[in-house]
């Protein structure tokens, strides 16, 4: 899995703190080897975001993707709640 960052990903990865930047690291290990393990809960998206998932990184947070292909996956955003809007 080839994993790509979209600028407005970057610029808001950047953001966060070390530990939260340190914990997005960890969460993509396991995207790395399975996008869909059951411990980021990926899901599906509706609405405006359809063709779109997210996973969750912890309680608060999630990062929003795609698959340009079955090997290359798009981050597109990451944060709480909010970026679903």
């Amino acid at each position: 899995m080839q994993i790509v960052y979209r600028p407005k990903f970057v610029r808001e990865f950047k953001r966060f703190p070390r530990e939260i930047q340190e914990l997005v690291a960890q969460k993509e290990e396991i995207f790395y080897r399975d996008p869909f393990d059951p411990r980021l809960k990926t899901h599906k998206l509706r609405g405006r975001l359809y063709g779109f998932y997210a996973f969750w990184m912890d309680y608060r947070r999630r990062i929003i993707f795609y698959f340009a292909t079955p090997e290359i996956a798009y981050f597109v955003a990451i944060g709480g709640r909010e970026i679903y809007d």
